[in-house]
């Protein structure tokens, strides 16, 4: 295809097409004369996986190299590359979290024998947010943590269960999309299922 048409088929404008391919984000695509290429549909994989990069998960293009460097790589997996983008979603903790709930998070990733990092930037942010939540006076046990781990480990099954493994760019899209935009629809639903346990136990039956 040519430019219009890839801008077309992506939503990607040609300006920023261009600036992409300036900037070695895109691969050139093959010349057909001077200046005029033709693009195919990986050109279309890879500025949809750059545009949910920048639109959706709000990566500056410094971080947008950085998982596209791994996706290149042929020594790289797929499941090395998925966690290079998925760590950068993990946001960098301001403050060291403390020991015990490092110690906490470890011991919930034994409990529910997770294969996840218990060192790792998304345990750090758990980590972390124990910490901001015994400060407030609602520290979470490990049991509670436990059950936390136990609800989404399902969850995750399910939406890993759907990555399509054939075409690496798709994979990653597919998965950051489903991680940042899902989110809000799991955070509602959580909500919803608290009126729901709420009304059950402290509403008047009649």
């Amino acid at each position: 295809m040519w430019m219009a048409e890839l801008a077309e088929r992506s939503g990607v404008a040609v300006p920023t097409i261009k600036f992409y391919l300036r900037e070695g984000l895109l691969p050139r695509g093959e010349a057909r004369g001077a200046t005029r290429a033709t693009y195919d549909v990986e050109h279309v994989r890879r500025l949809r996986l750059i545009r949910a990069l920048v639109d959706v998960a709000g990566f500056r293009l410094d971080r947008v190299r950085e998982v596209l460097a791994v996706l290149d790589d042929p020594s790289v997996s797929l499941h090395e590359a998925l966690g290079a983008a998925h760590q950068l979603l993990s946001p960098a903790v301001t403050e060291e979290p403390t020991q015990e709930s490092r110690d906490a998070v470890a011991e919930v990733v034994r409990a529910v024998d997770s294969a996840a990092d218990p060192d790792g930037r998304h345990a750090t942010a758990v980590a972390a947010a124990l910490d901001t939540m015994s400060r407030a006076g609602q520290p979470v046990s490990i049991e509670g943590l436990t059950r936390y781990a136990r609800a989404v480990r399902e969850l995750a099954a399910a939406e890993v269960g759907l990555v399509a493994p054939e075409n690496r760019d798709e994979a990653v899209t597919y998965a950051l999309l489903g991680s940042v935009l899902a989110e809000p629809a799991i955070l509602g639903l959580r909500r919803m299922a608290h009126e729901d346990q709420s009304i059950r136990r402290f509403s008047d039956p009649s």
